[in-house]
């Protein structure tokens, strides 16, 4: 009888914590579907400050922004943490032109991708196709010296997860001059890493090795890529391009911070997205949505009035673009400091409309997120994984092992419309899409801080 009782009195303090997340979870919505900062916080940094390439004015006027939005919510602690970061500059806007053998020239819509050298002046040269990076490594040397690389390998449409699609064809633009270069190329251009067939170019990173001569390397639009494949198909093309690129010594900037203390002060709960943004578009999805997302949470839980158990930071990274300083310069600046850290949380994959959480961690980690689905249920959050936190908080799992690493998952489906283009602007992010966004990640930060 005295064990009976013992269970029933379990049963009736699990139910009750239920039912108690449950009603929090439904004042963390309400909040930020009636009474959100979040889309008019996203229209002030996309409008007031624009694209912010790490190293540029714009990064800097971003950090300053960052800072006093966050001190204007009156968290217990705002600062700044220095960092270096690379200072890579597009210069005057790329050209680029498809020449038919007649002479007949055709415009064609082209990005520098991050980190390219320029051509100085105009670069011209016969132009040679591959429908895929594995194509390109088995070709002659004869086949491409002295030419220019069209990396024509399209994303593949039949993968339901874009981000999938997206890791399938990663290589050319990450490893597509160094692969052109070692034949022999003079430049390489490629299909643009998008799902549409659109007029925006999509820009990124992309590396050299110090043994490989460097290449100019260019993303062409999907609707060119077509045409400039449909014209070799007729016979001999040329290809015309120039870019004014350069790269300049590093530069100081910040990761910036905000946090609610908890009753254990040294243990930390980071959630947070990268300030950078590429320097065609507006940075809105990528990854304006993700610091606001986390900002709003924060704001919310305070507002709601939440004590939590453990420090809740939120730190707006600077640098995942193109070198990941920001994230590295964190997790060994916290370890430094003597911090324990107990998860932490990453928005990066755009403002759409919340599915669920991956969780990089042990299974009881997994297990425990997806305790939660019963709560999350009610807000069409289902997707509850195994899988991948993200490139800002990656290094913590280094310098704290064992540590879970959660990663926002919205639905993927028109992310890589916007991607690294000039289409990723503001106009093109959903206001309850981004709220609900902002109350699954305060959701999800209360249950971490109750239950780890």
């Amino acid at each position: 009888m005295k064990h009976f009782l013992h269970l029933i009195a379990l049963l009736s303090t699990f139910s009750f914590s239920q039912n108690w997340d449950s009603t929090y979870l439904r004042n963390i919505y309400n909040e930020a579907l009636s009474n959100g900062h979040a889309y008019e916080d996203l229209r002030s940094l996309c409008k007031d400050i624009g694209p912010r390439l790490s190293g540029s004015s714009e990064a800097e006027m971003a950090v300053l922004w960052s800072k006093l939005r966050m001190e204007s919510y009156g968290f217990d602690e705002v600062y700044l943490q220095e960092i270096k970061v690379p200072h890579w500059e597009r210069g005057n806007k790329e050209s680029g032109w498809i020449k038919l053998a007649n002479g007949q020239l055709i415009k064609v819509n082209i990005l520098a991708l991050g980190g390219s050298i320029g051509t100085d002046g105009t670069l011209e040269g016969d132009i040679v196709e591959f429908s895929h990076m594995d194509e390109l490594k088995k070709a002659k040397r004869s086949k491409v010296e002295g030419k220019i690389v069209f990396l024509n390998q399209a994303m593949d449409e039949q993968q339901i997860s874009t981000f999938k699609a997206y890791g399938g064809c990663y290589a050319i633009r990450g490893n597509g001059a160094v692969e052109s270069s070692k034949l022999g190329a003079i430049a390489v251009v490629i299909r643009s890493l998008a799902m549409p067939v659109d007029d925006h170019p999509h820009t990124g990173s992309m590396h050299y090795e110090d043994s490989i001569p460097r290449i100019p390397a260019a993303a062409l639009s999907t609707s060119d890529a077509e045409l400039l494949s449909s014209e070799l198909k007729k016979g001999k093309c040329r290809f015309v391009m120039e870019m004014d690129c350069r790269n300049f010594p590093d530069a100081v900037s910040y990761n910036v911070i905000a946090e609610m203390k908890g009753e254990h002060p040294n243990e930390i709960i980071t959630f947070g997205g990268h300030l950078d943004s590429w320097d065609t578009g507006e940075g809105a999805h990528d990854d304006g949505a993700g610091v606001i997302h986390c900002l709003e949470a924060l704001r919310i839980l305070k507002v709601l009035g939440y004590k939590p158990k453990h420090t809740l930071r939120v730190v707006f990274f600077m640098n995942e673009e193109n070198g990941n300083m920001g994230g590295k310069m964190y997790a060994d600046w916290s370890h430094d400091r003597g911090e324990r850290h107990i998860a932490a949380l990453e928005s990066d994959r755009g403002g759409f409309s919340p599915r669920g959480f991956d969780c990089d961690g042990d299974e009881k980690y997994i297990t425990m997120m997806r305790s939660f689905e019963a709560l999350f249920k009610p807000y069409d959050l289902h997707a509850f994984n195994k899988g991948y936190g993200g490139v800002d908080i990656g290094p913590l799992k280094t310098t704290f092992k064992g540590i879970p690493l959660f990663g926002f998952v919205p639905d993927s489906q028109r992310y890589f419309d916007f991607h690294h283009a000039p289409s990723d602007v503001f106009e093109n992010v959903n206001k309850r899409e981004l709220e609900l966004g902002c109350a699954a990640i305060a959701s999800m930060v209360y249950l971490l801080d109750k239950n780890l």
